[in-house]
């Protein structure tokens, strides 16, 4: 009997030799980073920025998976009930020939309703999410330094920096070619400009009130002014 062996997803089918092992600093191609990046089964995060390699290191829970769990919560309650917009943990994005970051999170307008990216046919996101969000602890400087500048350039629309040591959020709107930091309103929550009714209370998010967050960003997505963004969503583009 004859058995065919599954194909590993992550390794490159025209791979004869091994790729040399994928390590931060390494000065690659996005087509080289992605062959070793495929090649390569220990790694669970990489990311090119500036033509310049970044592996993660492992992720701690309160560090990292806890708070990053709360973001994708928030983040999924949203898309859950906005027709024509959609959400990602982790997924690469091929912003441009030197930069193909892997962000914490992030939510987009699909392009059939008239979003800027496009899904490549190897399943990839091409072009700037609407929405980014980083979770920062051991990778703050690079978040807020390199990878912001590369974000605003590519034109990431919104840009959500969750510094977790510090226990502070910072979130940038792209207006005229620069990231304008948002503040909270009076009553303490943080409206998108983009994605209208996605509704943040900053506080509530970093004392780790989820219920509350979640109150918050349900009532958002009752707003008229996210009615109508869902309607013009529905619209054929053209």
């Amino acid at each position: 009997m004859v058995t065919q062996t599954q194909a590993n997803p992550r390794q490159h089918p025209m791979s004869v030799q091994p790729y040399p092992p994928l390590q931060s600093g390494d000065c690659l191609s996005r087509p080289e980073f992605e062959r070793r990046y495929a090649a390569d089964q220990s790694i669970r995060k990489a990311e090119l920025i500036e033509g310049v390699v970044y592996v993660a290191s492992p992720l701690r829970h309160t560090q990292h998976g806890q708070p990053h769990s709360r973001v994708m919560t928030w983040l999924g309650t949203y898309q859950a009930l906005t027709p024509g917009v959609d959400s990602s943990d982790a997924a690469t994005v091929r912003l441009d020939l030197d930069n193909e970051p892997q962000p914490d999170a992030l939510l987009l307008i699909q392009p059939e309703a008239g979003g800027q990216v496009r899904i490549s046919e190897d399943g990839y996101i091409e072009g700037a999410p609407e929405l980014v969000v980083e979770i920062a602890a051991s990778s703050a400087a690079i978040d807020t330094g390199t990878k912001k500048r590369v974000y605003r350039r590519n034109g990431v629309l919104e840009y959500v920096i969750w510094q977790v040591y510090e226990n502070k959020l910072e979130w940038f709107a792209l207006v005229d070619g620069e990231y304008q930091l948002l503040s909270p309103d009076t009553d303490g929550i943080i409206r998108s400009r983009v994605f209208p009714g996605l509704w943040l209370d900053v506080k509530a998010l970093l004392t780790d009130q989820m219920a509350q967050v979640l109150e918050v960003v349900q009532t958002g997505i009752q707003s008229p002014e996210h009615q109508t963004f869902v309607e013009q969503l529905q619209l054929p583009q053209n």
